[in-house]
């Protein structure tokens, strides 16, 4: 009887050993940009339908404040104060107050969960809602701003200015919006946050400045949406002071650099929860 060494047999465990094959690499993590306009287009859509009538009433709430505070303020900068404040008011109720209910209930629901397995990166997910959310504010702004100045006589020459109030304090309301949502402990809180935050822009933003204590007035400056207002209000005038305007803007866009990056790293501190 022969014997036969066992690391010889084929299919014995102890057969000579071959090479390991690599393991296969993972695709790469897919990029900013065209991860945002995909999270962007999906918000857009699964949106369209549930938000519009709110931004119908975001508008009738705006047109109706200004109707209410034409028998109370004079014509001049107290009249272009109410236009511009009621104007980025749209802006506010549908950035801020409604993303923070949006990413609120995203987080109990846990939804958060379903981002977090997408290989997107999480400053896609949160400038593609804010982008979403910030896009249905548009029509009604405009219209807002059309009809206040028809309203309280105020002219119309330099309302393209809200190309660039519109996203840049959008951006700073829903990066606002956006972070109260992710780090309150409940929906329900984030909902009441949300509405304190629209509630201020409301008082803060329309009313005029200069009917205001002093430190209501600090209080205002530290609202996002007041850069919005005086920037957009200060194109009224029969001789606007752009550097004025470009210096308000440019603080409204800091200021959503700022709250962007903050509701990132909310959503991240989130999503691993």
């Amino acid at each position: 009887m022969s014997v036969v060494p066992a690391d010889v047999l084929p299919g014995s465990a102890l057969a000579v050993e071959e090479p390991v094959a690599c393991a296969a690499e993972l695709a790469p993590r897919a990029r900013l940009w065209p991860s945002l306009a995909a999270v962007y287009r999906a918000q857009l859509s699964r949106a369209r339908v549930a938000r519009i009538p709110l931004l119908f009433v975001a508008t009738f709430q705006s047109v109706g404040i200004m109707i209410l505070m034409r028998g109370v303020v004079d014509d001049g900068a107290e009249a272009q104060a109410v236009v511009a404040g009621s104007s980025v008011l749209v802006v506010a109720f549908v950035a801020l107050n409604l993303l923070a209910q949006y990413f609120g209930q995203l987080r109990a629901s846990g939804g958060l969960d379903h981002y977090a397995t997408l290989p997107v990166p999480p400053a896609a997910v949160v400038l593609g809602a804010a982008g979403a959310y910030a896009s249905f504010t548009v029509p009604g702004t405009v219209v807002t701003a059309l009809f206040g100045c028809v309203l309280f006589g105020l002219p119309m020459a330099h309302l393209w200015v809200l190309m660039a109030v519109i996203p840049l304090a959008g951006a700073a309301l829903a990066g606002l919006g956006a972070a109260l949502g992710l780090l309150a402990p409940r929906p329900e809180l984030a909902t009441l946050l949300g509405q304190l935050g629209m509630s201020a822009a409301l008082l803060l933003g329309v009313l005029p400045a200069d009917r205001m204590p002093e430190v209501v007035r600090f209080t205002r400056d530290l609202l996002p949406s007041t850069y919005g207002v005086e920037a957009f209000a200060r194109t009224f005038g029969p001789h606007p002071d752009w550097a004025f305007v470009l210096g308000d803007l440019a603080v409204c866009g800091v200021v959503g650099v700022v709250s962007l990056a903050v509701a990132t790293w909310a959503y991240r501190r989130a999503a691993v929860r």
